[in-house]
């Protein structure tokens, strides 16, 4: 008789799974049965020939091992595989994660800090030439420079916007029907390549 895989039901009423056959270390001939308890997962071995015999119970021999049935799971060695390559999947995706999280962590403080930036700049529009000579007008350009460093310096970087070519992917049209990007009204940023604010033109 020969040992296939499958389920078996022991004489002690518990259920295992063969799961391979093997030849034994000590002759290299005889043949020894892998299987696996299906109650607490422990793998056991014994020899094909005792797994295959009998065993006296109230003075009646009984099978020590009854096949039940052919094993309906997927193989044990294709579950490890698949739980691999699972594992290694999360494994990427979780630095994927951490990537993009480490990316774009500052949009939140962005969307409070770039309203600052926008206003600064604001403050030097419609100056007179002398008014721009000013003190307080170069120590604003100072900051405004030294603001734009920092946020170029962490993936930040402004849309251009007038005499370009409307881009409804980086910008929002408020007036106009045309195609090119004739005033800007507020600034639009990218980080790190996504945009996080669009521009609002007006285009003609």
């Amino acid at each position: 008789m020969e040992v296939k895989k499958g389920i078996y039901l022991c004489h002690t009423g518990n259920k295992y799974r063969v799961l391979f056959t093997a030849l034994d270390t000590k002759d290299h001939a005889s043949e020894v049965v892998v299987y696996q308890s299906l109650q607490d997962g422990k793998i056991w071995v014994r020899s094909e020939e005792e797994f295959l015999g009998f065993k006296e119970i109230d003075g009646e021999k009984k099978a020590r091992f009854t096949f039940v049935s052919e094993e309906d799971e997927e193989p044990w060695e294709h579950k490890y595989k698949r739980a691999l390559a699972d594992y290694q999947n999360l494994l990427k995706q979780t630095a994927k994660d951490k990537e993009d999280f480490a990316k774009y962590a500052l949009t939140d403080f962005l969307h409070n800090v770039l309203p600052v930036y926008d206003h600064l700049k604001m403050s030097l529009y419609g100056l007179s030439e002398e008014e721009g000579k000013n003190a307080w007008a170069e120590g604003v350009r100072h900051v405004l420079k030294q603001f734009k460093d920092v946020l170029e310096q962490h993936g930040i970087e402004e849309i251009k916007t007038v005499g370009e070519a409307f881009d409804h992917n980086t910008m929002e049209a408020i007036d106009g029907s045309g195609e090119t990007v004739k005033q800007e009204i507020m600034p639009g940023y990218r980080l790190n390549g996504k945009v996080i604010r669009p521009a609002k033109v007006i285009v003609e």
